[in-house]
């Protein structure tokens, strides 16, 4: 069985679809990178936050430390306090998120500070717009890595380059335990999704100061801090942490602002703080009072302190919670597969079905893609095979509500003079069961002709023939419709109908039956009126055949068609009915109809029916001789039943030039 025009086109449509999406991912198309970046960032906020490592403290320069000690920015020697305090009180490590650059006079107070402390790890900033002319510091190129693997990716991705570094002064940086960079580098839409692990100046990779602070708590050695370029960075033997080809790496959240614990620097100096409270831990020393801190922009809020994303970036190194994107091919292969399987299935059902398999889909793409998230760490792009399988779904059924609202005219066009609307909207459902070309059908056609119509029109005004005739063909419409035919067409007095064709009907001949029984009766009713008014009484012959026929549009394309029947046994339905005058009676029918109709007859299926045979006739161009039975309906309660014709031939005298006739 051949493929249909239909499904060749919602199949072209949605391979072509899922193609094109494959290029926008090659080409990182930015509506739709931004689209994946904010369901990356809600991955987040449907996971919540998690619990954070106690090891982490941050010491916070808020509003309260600024009343107490003045404004921002504080004297070396206040800052060289609050090191000596954290250093009694037990810190394993300060880290401070604070610049140091420019000279002042407490500076060497600092420096001894932190020489005392021997566990300070401080900032170095980058720039990128202008190259330095001072010459690098010894302390800053022993801060660089020292062991890097396959360095040689980077001629083809290279990491981000600085142009200038800005470095704590001499007097500080020459104490310090390590330098590491602060640089942040937030998304075109603000918000801060990757650490950059890696910076170059000069020659030279730098760590971030989250990673430096991670290497210090446990225990790795500098040496064995391995960056193997472009896909990440070897943390002893145990951890790795998995970087993009840039050098970066996903932060992992743990939670909004506050989610950490945070102290005030103006309870660590008045030793307002529990004793032991920061014994063994790692502080970070940073700003958080309005107006001063670094504000950040993260997948979990619009506010959170640099300060604070440190301790994040910390917290998932010590704990080994990485995250880590898939690569391009594992995505593309989601992306195809999902795209080709659904459009496989799409031409298969209908919109409530496409509907209810498009959120299945969906489901099965978000869902897992969460999941992996929150449980193994691992991002697989959701945008494009989510909006891929969208826009399928969408096409699809806006090009197949297109083409079935053209069928549906169509349908409805041709169809409503000739059947009820209830077939007509069930044509409509199922434009199968009409096929639109000629096609041969096995139905019951059935005539039926006012007997004297000439005589009777000569003898009226046209008006009142029309009156008449408009008031007949309208009650026998109504009792075809009733009994589900199909009206074929009204040629002067006579009318066609016949069953079987547009819908299938297994039981035609026995519908064909009963509605010309309703329209003997029918017709007894309308005589019954006319002779109260005093109008002349009209009568008619009804002819039912049933056989194979040619059923379809037939005419002249483009101009004039109709959807009729044609064939042999049309023409003997035509022959039959004008043997009604012969017999003076209403209904005749021949032996094809009755053979439907026998074992019905005999199961007291159809009640109050009598059929007699009249005569097994000679038809004109017809070798075989084909029955030819009276149909007449008899009292209620009455069993139906058949009675059968002598075997004796005879030829059929027909009307001259019968009307109903076809070639």
């Amino acid at each position: 069985m051949g493929i249909s025009r239909k499904t060749k086109i919602n199949l072209l449509v949605g391979f072509s679809i899922t193609l094109l999406m494959a290029i926008f991912m090659f080409i990182e198309l930015s509506p739709m990178e931004t689209l994946e970046e904010k369901l990356y960032d809600y991955r987040f906020k449907i996971r919540g936050a998690i619990k954070p490592p106690e090891d982490i403290v941050i010491a916070a320069i808020d509003e309260k430390s600024l009343g107490r000690f003045g404004r921002w920015p504080w004297s070396r020697d206040k800052i060289a306090r609050l090191v000596k305090r954290l250093t009694e009180e037990g810190a394993e490590i300060i880290v401070a998120d604070i610049i140091l650059s420019e000279g002042e006079k407490n500076d060497r107070i600092l420096g001894q500070a932190i020489q005392k402390a021997g566990n300070v790890v401080l900032p170095i900033v980058f720039e990128f717009d202008r190259e330095s002319n001072v010459p690098d510091s010894e302390f800053l190129l022993n801060s660089a890595f020292r062991s890097v693997a396959n360095a040689e990716r980077f001629n083809q991705y290279s990491p981000i380059t600085a142009k200038r570094p800005l470095v704590p002064v001499p007097e500080i940086i020459r104490e310090t335990m390590a330098l590491g960079h602060i640089n942040m580098f937030p998304d075109r839409d603000g918000t801060l999704r990757w650490e950059a692990m890696v910076v170059e100046y000069n020659g030279y990779l730098f760590p971030s100061i989250d990673l430096q602070t991670s290497a210090i708590y446990l225990g790795i050695p500098h040496e064995k801090v391995i960056l193997n370029a472009t896909e990440g960075i070897q943390l002893g033997e145990k951890r790795t942490i998995p970087t993009d080809r840039h050098g970066r790496s996903l932060i992992n959240y743990y939670g909004p602002w506050q989610t950490f614990k945070y102290l005030s620097v103006s309870d660590i100096l008045e030793s307002e703080i529990k004793p032991g409270t920061l014994q063994g831990k790692i502080v970070l020393i940073g700003a958080t009072a309005a107006g001063i801190y670094d504000l950040r922009v993260t997948p979990f809020s619009a506010v959170m302190p640099g300060v604070e994303k440190h301790a994040n970036v910390i917290s998932s190194i010590i704990e080994n919670r990485f995250l880590r994107k898939t690569n391009f091919s594992a995505n593309l292969i989601l992306l195809l597969i999902s795209g080709f399987l659904f459009s496989l299935l799409l031409i298969k059902l209908r919109s409530i079905g496409a509907a209810l398999t498009t959120g299945l889909f969906l489901v099965l793409i978000l869902g897992p893609g969460y999941f992996l998230f929150a449980h193994q760490g691992l991002c697989i792009n959701i945008a494009y095979p989510s909006i891929n399988i969208l826009l399928i779904f969408i096409f699809v059924m806006v090009y197949n509500y297109a083409i079935e609202e053209r069928t549906a005219r169509k349908i409805r066009a041709m169809f409503s003079s000739y059947v009820t609307e209830r077939v007509v909207n069930e044509l409509i459902k199922n434009p199968d069961m009409a096929k639109l070309g000629g096609e041969r059908r096995e139905v019951t056609v059935l005539f039926s002709d006012i007997v004297g119509f000439t005589s009777f029109s000569e003898k009226y005004t046209p008006e009142e023939v029309v009156t008449l005739l408009n008031e007949y063909l309208g009650a026998m419409t109504e009792v075809i419709f009733r009994w589900e035919g199909t009206l074929d067409k009204f040629v002067g007095d006579a009318i066609v109908a016949f069953w079987g064709a547009p819908m299938r009907q297994e039981n035609h001949a026995e519908l064909a039956v009963r509605c010309a029984l309703n329209m003997v009766k029918r017709l007894e009713d309308i005589q019954q009126k006319w002779r109260s008014e005093g109008k002349p009484v009209l009568d008619s012959g009804i002819g039912i055949n049933s056989g194979e026929v040619l059923v379809g549009n037939i005419g002249a394309e483009g101009k004039k068609m109709d959807y009729t029947v044609i064939g042999d046994h049309v023409n003997l339905c035509s022959r039959v009915e004008s043997l009604t005058r012969q017999y003076h009676t209403h209904i005749l029918m021949t032996e094809y109809t009755l053979n439907q109709l026998r074992d019905l007859v005999t199961t007291r299926c159809i009640g109050h029916l009598a059929i007699r045979g009249r005569e097994k006739a000679l038809v004109k161009g017809r070798e075989k001789s084909v029955g030819i039975y009276e149909v007449q309906s008899i009292e209620h309660g009455l069993e139906s039943k058949i009675q059968e014709s002598d075997e004796r031939d005879k030829k059929l005298n027909f009307l001259p030039n019968s009307k109903n006739e076809k070639p």
